[in-house]
């Protein structure tokens, strides 16, 4: 058994959701940790767990950073972490899988899809370690967890899309057993 970590210091967690219709607001988690557990030489059937801390949400908007931790959205105070468990990860092709799992936001759980591209895996800086390269997208949608707080424009337009985007660039270190972040 393999684990890989999260090299937070090379990873992003974006998100993408429409705004009054025509334009795209984006944000980013500062605050996470993950890791993948494999069993044999490859991904497949690998296990990935991943925690954001809510509190860490930015959009380069303080306001609109405040709302969205607020209970109007994710409820940061009584729902600090988004967590994502998977069930399987299976490969459709050479660099191409699909990730299954529940993702949990605001106490509710629901199963997702995400699309990854696996982009490698090569030596390190020195060579005494390995790292790996992912690039996973999917699309959730926001009203499924309970983020349902909107309001309509004058010209009777929505001010938030429910459909949010995922993005994420994941760079993971292969971590001997007890450097595992999450146990």
């Amino acid at each position: 058994m393999a684990t890989w970590n999260l090299d937070t210091a090379h990873s992003e967690i974006k998100f993408k959701a429409k705004h009054l219709v025509v334009s795209t607001v984006t944000g980013h988690f500062e605050s996470f940790t993950g890791k993948v557990t494999t069993t044999g030489d490859s991904f497949v059937g690998a296990t990935v767990e991943f925690e954001a801390d809510i509190n860490s949400i930015n959009t380069n908007q303080a306001q609109r950073d405040g709302h969205l931790k607020s209970a109007d959205f994710f409820d940061a105070e009584n729902h600090p972490k988004m967590i994502f468990k998977s069930s399987s990860f299976t490969k459709k092709s050479d660099e191409n899988y699909v990730l299954t799992g529940d993702l949990t936001i605001r106490g509710t759980t629901k199963l997702v899809n995400l699309n990854v591209v696996y982009n490698g895996t090569v030596q390190g800086f020195g060579g005494d370690f390995s790292v790996a390269g992912f690039e996973i997208t999917g699309k959730i949608s926001r009203k499924e967890f309970g983020l349902t707080w909107n309001g309509i424009t004058e010209a009777g337009g929505v001010v938030v899309a429910d459909e949010v985007k995922l993005d994420i660039n994941a760079e993971l270190v292969y971590a001997p057993a007890e450097e595992s972040v999450l146990a």
